[in-house]
C-alpha cells in the first residue's frame, strides 16, 4: 500500500517531523537570545575599555605635563614698580636690581599695577605670572570657623549693651538697605570697656553667632612683634584678608596692648607698637576704604588708650559694660544654674543679694563651686548650703587682688 504524501512527507512522519521542527526552532530561539546577551556583555566590556584608556590616556598627558612643568627653570621673584607704554613694566627682582621688562599677553591688566608679586622667566626676565598676594600664617590662624555656642539669651543682664552692639555691628550687616534708605553712614565700630568678667568677650562671641560675617579674632598683644615693621605688616594682613572674606567682622581683645597713648620718652620697644598702633589707625580709618568691615574692641584700660583710637569714624560707639546690679545677678544666676539639678528651696534673690559687687564671671564660678560642693559629698541635688559655701570660697575674706600680691612677695 502506497503512503500518503502530506506536502511530499509520507503522513505517518508528519507530526514526529513537526515535533523536530518545533524543538529545533525553540533551539535556535535560545541560542540567539544567548549571542545577543552576548554581543550586548561585549560591547559594554569595549566601552568600558574605551573609557579606561581615555582615562588612562588623559592620566598620561597629566603626568607628561608635570614633568614638563618640573624640568622647565625656575621663575625668579619681583614686584612690579610702575606700568610702561608697549606692554612693559617697571619691576624690582628679589636680588635687588631694577629692570624694564616685557608682559605676555596672558597677564590680565587689571592684576598687573604697582605692588603686584610677579613671576619672571629666568632667561629673558619676561612677566610670565600674577603671583598671590603672600599673607602671614599667623593672620589666617585669627579667622574662627566654627560659631560660637554662645546667644544673646546666654548674657544676663546687658540689654542695653546688646542692642547697642546689634545696631552698631549686626544691623549694618543683615539689612544695609534701612541705612541706604535713610542716607546715613552705618557706624564702623565699637569699643567695649568694662572690668574683668563683665561679659565683654561674650558679646562679641553672641554677635559671631547671629551673623553670617567672617568672624577673625586677635589679641592686641599678638600684633606687638620683635622685628621693625613686623607688627604694622600683621595689621595689614589683617584688615586686607578682612576686606578679602567681607563681610567681616574683626575682634580686638585687649586693645590697649597695642593701643596705648604715645609718649614722648619711648624706648625701642614702645616705638615699634606705636608703629603698630598707627598702622592699625590708617587702616581703621584711611585712604583705603574698608568696605562692610566692622571692628570690635574690647578693653578694661580705656584710661590709657590713645586719643586717636577714640574720636567717630574708628569707633563710632563706646559702649561701657557695667559689674551687674542686684536683677542682673539674679538673671546671671539664672543662665548659670539653668542644666543643675537645684533644690526647691533655692532662693536666687537672696544669693544675689549676698554677692553683691561680683562680675558675671565670678558669679559663674559660684554656681560651678556649689555643683562641686554637691559632687563632693555624692549628692544630685545642689542646695543652698552649697551655694553658701561657694560664695564663702569665691568670695573669701582676702580679695583676690591681695591674694595675688600676697603671692607674689612669697616667690619674689
Amino acid at each position: 500500500m502506497t503512503d500518503v504524501l502530506v506536502d511530499g512527507i509520507p503522513e505517518k512522519y508528519d507530526g514526529e517531523f513537526s515535533k523536530y521542527l518545533f524543538d529545533r526552532l525553540k533551539q535556535l530561539e535560545e541560542r540567539n537570545l544567548k549571542l545577543r546577551e552576548e554581543v550586548r556583555r561585549v560591547e559594554t566590556e569595549k566601552r568600558f575599555f574605551e573609557n579606561q584608556k581615555i582615562k588612562y590616556e588623559r592620566e598620561a598627558r597629566k603626568l607628561r605635563n608635570e614633568v614638563e612643568r618640573l624640568k622647565s627653570p625656575p621663575q625668579i621673584v619681583g614686584t612690579i614698580i610702575e606700568i610702561m607704554e608697549g606692554g612693559k613694566a617697571l619691576i624690582k627682582s628679589s636680588t635687588g636690581p631694577k629692570f624694564v621688562v616685557n608682559m605676555t599677553d596672558a597677564i590680565d591688566s587689571e592684576d598687573a599695577k604697582p605692588g603686584s608679586q610677579i613671576a619672571l622667566n629666568q632667561q629673558t626676565l619676561a612677566i610670565v605670572d600674577i603671583l598671590p598676594s603672600s599673607k602671614d600664617p599667623t593672620v589666617y590662624g585669627m579667622e574662627i570657623i566654627e560659631k560660637s555656642d554662645v546667644g544673646y539669651d546666654d548674657i544676663g543682664g546687658l540689654e542695653f549693651q546688646i542692642d547697642e552692639l546689634k545696631e552698631t555691628v549686626e544691623l549694618p550687616l543683615l539689612e544695609p538697605e534701612k541705612f541706604e534708605r535713610v542716607g546715613v553712614e552705618p557706624p564702623k565700630g565699637v569699643l567695649l570697656f568694662g572690668l574683668p568678667g563683665t561679659g565683654k568677650t561674650l558679646l562679641a562671641q553672641a554677635v559671631a553667632k547671629r551673623t553670617n560675617a567672617t568672624f577673625i579674632r586677635v589679641v592686641g598683644s599678638e600684633l606687638v612683634q620683635k622685628y621693625i615693621g613686623e607688627g604694622a605688616r600683621l595689621v595689614r594682613e589683617l584688615f586686607l584678608m578682612a576686606r578679602e572674606k567681607s563681610p567681616s567682622i574683626i575682634f580686638i581683645d585687649e586693645l590697649d596692648a597695642i593701643g596705648a597713648r604715645r609718649i614722648d620718652n619711648a624706648t625701642s620697644g614702645d616705638r615699634e607698637v606705636q608703629r603698630t598702633l598707627m598702622q592699625l589707625l590708617a587702616e581703621m580709618d584711611g585712604f583705603d576704604p574698608r568696605g562692610e568691615v566692622k571692628l570690635i574692641g574690647a578693653t578694661n584700660r580705656p584710661d590709657i588708650l590713645d586719643p586717636a583710637l577714640l574720636r567717630p569714624g574708628r569707633f563710632d560707639r563706646i559702649i561701657v559694660v557695667p559689674m551687674p546690679n542686684y536683677e542682673s545677678r539674679i538673671e546671671i544666676l539664672k543662665i548659670h544654674t539653668s542644666k543643675m539639678n537645684l533644690a526647691d528651696d533655692i532662693d536666687f534673690g537672696g544669693i544675689a543679694a549676698q554677692i553683691d559687687r561680683t562680675s558675671g564671671a565670678d558669679i559663674r564660678a559660684i554656681c560651678m563651686e556649689a555643683g562641686m560642693f554637691t559632687i563632693r559629698e555624692d549628692r544630685d541635688v545642689v542646695e543652698r548650703e552649697d551655694f553658701d559655701k561657694a560664695i564663702r570660697k569665691v568670695m573669701g575674706s582676702m580679695h583676690r587682688d591681695d591674694v595675688i600680691e600676697v603671692a607674689g612677695a612669697m616667690f619674689a
